[in-house]
């Protein structure tokens, strides 16, 4: 298994914290309540323990991800429990489990992840640009699966960069993750000079 060193993870919490950050505002701004966001997680785990890592395998959740293109190859995913997916769609005015409500949960993915990956371009001098979004309904153990295996290539590591994120007034919070590409947290970190 690739070995980083404190330095290195602490780097990659960092970016994770300012990415949180810009991403946490964008939410505020478009819900109109201050949210908080909780100090980034950086795991670099074995395939299988990542999934576990993110919660339990079988509980059901809705899955935000969009890729990312450009001067790295990524994926942010977005993870909402099925009560954090109606808070934030009831937030918003329309019902979670529709079409509208889908809409409206990719639509904060979109600007949750275009805020974070423009935060994460300019501290790295990469560039960073989003896809479209995509959402899903399923067990969490399947969609996280699903974005790990398309990342980690024919690598068996993942790197997870994890924060939560709690909407105030609200039980609503979300979980945002930044999933590279395999080679993808060297390259960061050699843009950070480490």
């Amino acid at each position: 298994m690739t070995q980083y060193t404190d330095l290195q993870l602490d780097a990659l919490r960092e970016l994770a914290n300012v990415g949180s950050g810009t991403a946490s505002t964008a939410l505020s701004s478009m819900l109109g309540r201050s949210v908080d966001i909780s100090v980034p997680h950086a795991y670099v785990l074995p395939m299988a323990d990542a999934v576990a890592e993110v919660g339990d395998p079988e509980a059901d959740a809705t899955g935000v991800v969009l890729g990312v293109v450009g001067d790295m190859g990524a994926s942010v995913l977005l993870l909402f429990s099925p009560s954090d997916a109606a808070q934030m769609c009831a937030l918003l005015g329309v019902e979670a489990g529709t079409e509208i409500g889908d809409s409206a949960l990719m639509e904060i993915g979109n600007i949750m992840g275009a805020s974070y990956l423009t935060a994460l371009g300019m501290m790295t001098g990469m560039a960073l640009e989003p896809t479209p979004p995509a959402a899903a309904t399923d067990m969490l153990a399947a969609i996280v699966e699903t974005v790990l295996a398309e990342r980690a290539g024919a690598g068996d590591i993942a790197l997870l960069l994890d924060s939560q994120l709690a909407v105030e007034g609200s039980d609503a919070s979300v979980s945002f993750l930044l999933v590279p590409d395999a080679g993808g947290v060297d390259q960061l970190l050699a843009r950070l000079g480490l």
